[in-house]
């Protein structure tokens, strides 16, 4: 069996695809790590929410990248 690899879905306000970096890590931490650096600049390119994949399946989001009000 192949490993499972986390990546990130990038998605507009409504949920349509946006195009991101496609990058791919071992492991949720990492996913989430590299996130923490990126949240803002993937904003600034058109990002407005994002979810975390493990394959293919969802393992949370969409995730707004916007401030809290």
């Amino acid at each position: 069996m192949a490993p499972v690899s986390f990546r990130w879905r990038y998605e507009d306000e409504t949920g349509g695809s946006v195009t991101g970096p496609g990058v791919e890590f071992a492991t949720q931490d990492e996913a989430e790590e590299w996130f923490g650096g990126a949240w803002r600049e993937l904003g600034s390119a058109g990002v407005a929410q994002v979810v975390l994949l493990d394959g293919d399946t969802e393992v949370y989001g969409p995730m707004s990248l916007s401030a809290a009000e």
